[in-house]
């Protein structure tokens, strides 16, 4: 998994690339990421049970981080992208 700030930019992977590192919303881990604000536990939990109807949801964990003041802990994403095939993020208020 890669996570990647969009605020930076990157060119497009190639269609090799894509295909190579897609992700299968059906079976593969998948981390529900909070940005700690007000809702966004609660948003993150309505889309797990949403995607419950299709899939089984075992393989899906809930984080956050400590603040939404402050950045990730140090290692936090390559922990997390060590772990699961990909991320749904939370911005909520």
């Amino acid at each position: 998994m890669r996570i990647v700030n969009p605020s930076f930019g990157e060119e497009a992977p190639s269609n090799e690339q894509v295909a190579a590192n897609s992700v299968d919303w059906s079976k593969d881990p998948i981390i529900l990421f909070s940005n700690s604000k007000p809702n966004a536990k609660e948003l993150l939990e309505g889309m797990r049970s949403k995607m419950s109807a299709y899939r089984n949801t075992d393989n899906i964990d809930y984080t956050l981080k400590d603040s939404p003041a402050q950045p990730a802990a140090d290692g936090m994403y390559d922990e997390l992208a060590g772990k699961y095939r990909a991320a749904i993020l939370a911005i909520a208020d």
